[in-house]
């Protein structure tokens, strides 16, 4: 009642009227860092082109006896993650969504206010989320003080832009596990860099928060969307992993694998954690083995330092069939098309994640997904677009409802009035929130 009472209070008759500024990044299916995979000099092929099916039926053939059958493969419906623009009040609007600093300060209470806290990002990008969030609680001191972060980040590039946009000044002594880190002069807190999780300090069978480790808050905000991911087909000898192979035209192509391949072991963890019915109705099926490793890594880390973890990404709340996009200049291309310098990413599998973390340690809780809907309702964002709506002209409320519809809409909207093709598409359900917790912290905030 609230939605409908904000999309309609106060709505023009004449249409709505939105900017024409770049698309906002956090509305595109890239997460900060993405590696980059292909380039850009050619026009893209069709979704269809470039399939190949291996040989089926009778014995097994060797993979150099693969051969062209464009019929075999599946040819999944097209999908997106639409780029859309935004006016001034929308980025003040998509702020809320970055409350991120709360929901870290509200699990440190949780914890009983620990002297020291781990705080880990993965794949921080260029550093403004936590920039951001280290702004936005500057003022409370006893928090700033205990926190030391890790920036989770592999390039040199964006470690150089996190140091700059963290406003890190000096390098500190090393501390007991031989660490030098930088200061943020935001609110003095030491940062160090890794490459990889693994990497940051951790305690073992740490059973209370006063011991020599202190528990860890980690943020993955849009990185999971990033990480590699597998397709399977269905075939006629069963589920075949989709490759890529050079054709007799020199140009890539999808085939399908003749036999097993190492990455058939998590698809197998998969669909044991699939009703049979979910897996019965597919042609094709998408895993992410790395999202899998890196979840029971985190959960394992919750388990024996406590604390708990942020995961906020695209994604679905069950089996993904075919998802993998591949985006150049904020447009779709095919993904064999010129490998060099196009994004990639996929819709993260949220239901793999919370099975992982819950065979992973039996102290540790999973708590959603929550759809970026129900996130931003429970964050009070009605609320808040109640309060700007009383001050702002026609053509700021017009904006303000069109953000409004993105960020928690499902579709296209239905009080558009102007150009089809400028139509706001709702993303309310296509973002998720998943948070993993020492079951010693109770339930986070806002998944009471």
């Amino acid at each position: 009642m609230l939605l409908r009472k904000v999309l309609l209070r106060g709505a023009s008759a004449s249409r709505l009227l939105i900017s024409n500024k770049s698309p906002p990044a956090s509305l595109l299916p890239l997460a900060s860092g993405c590696t980059r995979f292909f380039s850009s000099s050619t026009q893209s092929e069709g979704p269809n082109d470039g399939f190949v099916a291996g040989q089926e039926g009778g014995d097994e053939q060797p993979a150099a006896t693969i051969t062209v059958d464009r019929s075999g493969l599946y040819h999944p419906p097209e999908h997106s993650h639409e780029p859309t623009t935004e006016s001034e009040l929308v980025k003040h609007l998509k702020g809320i969504i970055k409350m991120i600093g709360v929901w870290v300060m509200c699990l440190w209470e949780q914890m009983g206010q620990p002297k020291k806290v781990n705080l880990v990002e993965l794949g921080p990008g260029r550093g403004t989320l936590m920039a951001d969030l280290l702004r936005g609680t500057a003022k409370f001191k006893s928090f700033t003080d205990s926190m030391h972060i890790h920036m989770v980040e592999c390039s040199p590039v964006l470690q150089k832009l996190q140091h700059q946009n963290l406003k890190c000044e000096k390098v500190c002594n090393a501390d007991e596990n031989g660490e030098k880190s930088s200061v943020t002069s935001i609110t003095g807190s030491p940062v160090t860099w890794y490459s990889s999780l693994e990497q940051v300090p951790s305690g073992c069978m740490n059973l209370s928060y006063n011991t020599k480790f202190p528990p860890t808050i980690i943020l993955a905000h849009e990185f999971y969307d990033a990480l590699p991911i597998h397709q399977f087909q269905r075939s006629s000898r069963g589920w075949s992993e989709k490759m890529v192979d050079v054709g007799e035209d020199s140009k890539l192509r999808f085939v399908l694998s003749p036999q097993p391949t190492p990455a058939t072991l998590y698809l197998m963890k998969r669909c044991k954690w699939a009703t049979e019915k979910e897996v019965e109705s597919l042609k094709q099926i998408e895993i992410c083995p790395k999202a899998i490793d890196l979840t029971h890594t985190i959960a394992q880390r919750i388990s024996s330092d406590g604390g708990g973890a942020l995961i906020i990404d695209y994604g679905l709340n069950g089996v993904i069939s075919d998802s993998l996009q591949a985006i150049r200049k904020h447009k779709f291309v095919s993904i064999l098309d010129d490998p060099g310098s196009a994004d990639l990413s996929a819709y993260v599998d949220f239901p793999s994640l919370k099975h992982t973390a819950e065979e992973a340690s039996d102290n540790v809780a999973v708590h959603g997904p929550l759809t970026q809907s129900q996130l931003l309702g429970l964050l009070g964002i009605n609320f808040r677009v109640e309060a700007l709506l009383e001050n702002c002209t026609d053509e700021q409320a017009d904006s303000l409802r069109t953000g409004y519809w993105r960020l928690v809409g499902e579709g296209e909207a239905p009080f558009w009035e102007g150009p089809d093709e400028l139509a706001p598409v709702g993303m309310g359900t296509r973002y998720l929130a998943m948070a993993i917790v020492n079951k010693k912290q109770g339930t986070p905030v806002p998944f009471q």
